[in-house]
């Protein structure tokens, strides 16, 4: 059987729902239906059952998932285990500093986990030179914001853009509104600046950066309120005022590269990805 299916089954029994599970496994609605056909297939059985408009578990589905759940725990341990007899294995992981305090340090212990001999480098920089070091084959993964039209990389958490400031260092009173935002390319920027024009509100761009951390200082100095990301506010205070714009949703996902030499393959991200998500939603997918 195909573990990656399994994931798929198991990503289903955890969700309710095939479009749910499509989006937990980084997948399109009509492969994770192929799989399940050929699961069915395979096993003989029909592991499913439409009750209404609703698709639930057959009995032969719920007796299957808890098997499913070891085959799936004991494909993940044989690899650790015949990590863990390797030598150690360089591995080149790319994130902007938007999710440096936030999704990385999650990431970094399930590698550790997987593969205990990592040799583990870390390079931070702006998402526009990630995403250009992935594709060059410079780097071997890496955290991204993925564009609102893409379904590329696998799906760790969907980060809601929010407005920021610092409570103790409340902004001048003054006709224009003072913002410290991210650069043109990123969603956020492009919300706000739109939502503002629409609102016709004066605004005045303080800062405009790449960088998540340089956002922070210039927020909490009190000389601006900022806009991104909710996973990369850190110490900052969501601003409750609902006369600004509202800002998008971002996947947050991972990505690899195609080079030959990438020590991890498709099937590991996969299952990296959800054990983030189980991670962050305090599920443990594999009991």
């Amino acid at each position: 059987m195909d573990i990656d299916a399994l994931r798929s089954f198991l990503a289903f029994v955890e969700t309710g729902s095939f479009t749910r599970a499509a989006k937990q496994v980084s997948r399109t609605q009509s492969a994770i239906s192929m799989q399940m056909k050929k699961l069915e297939l395979d096993l003989g059985k029909s592991l499913f059952i439409k009750q209404g408009r609703t698709l639930n578990l057959s009995l032969d589905g719920q007796i299957f998932a808890r098997y499913a759940k070891q085959l799936v725990q004991l494909h993940d341990d044989t690899l650790q285990q015949m990590n863990a007899a390797k030598p150690s294995t360089l591995l080149r992981l790319g994130c902007p500093d938007d999710y440096a305090e936030s999704v990385l340090p999650i990431l970094v212990r399930l590698l550790h986990q997987h593969w205990p001999n990592l040799d583990l480098q870390i390079i931070c920089t702006p998402s526009n030179r990630v995403k250009i070091m992935i594709d060059s084959g410079h780097l071997d993964l890496a955290i991204i914001t993925r564009s609102s039209d893409s379904e590329e990389g696998y799906l760790l958490e969907s980060t809601p853009g929010v407005w920021v400031h610092h409570p103790d260092k409340p902004i001048a009173q003054s006709s224009l509104l003072p913002i410290a935002i991210f650069q043109r390319d990123c969603r956020f920027h492009q919300a706000a600046i739109e939502g503002l024009h629409k609102q016709n509100r004066a605004y005045k761009i303080v800062a405009c950066s790449g960088s998540a951390s340089a956002l922070r200082g210039i927020v909490r100095s009190g000389i601006a309120v900022g806009a991104m990301g909710k996973l990369s506010i850190g110490d900052l205070t969501i601003l409750d005022d609902r006369t600004l714009p509202s800002l998008p949703v971002a996947d947050v996902v991972l990505v690899r590269s195609n080079s030959q030499q990438n020590p991890v393959s498709d099937n590991f991200c996969s299952a990296l990805a959800q054990q983030y998500v189980a991670q962050t939603l305090h599920v443990d997918i594999a009991s």
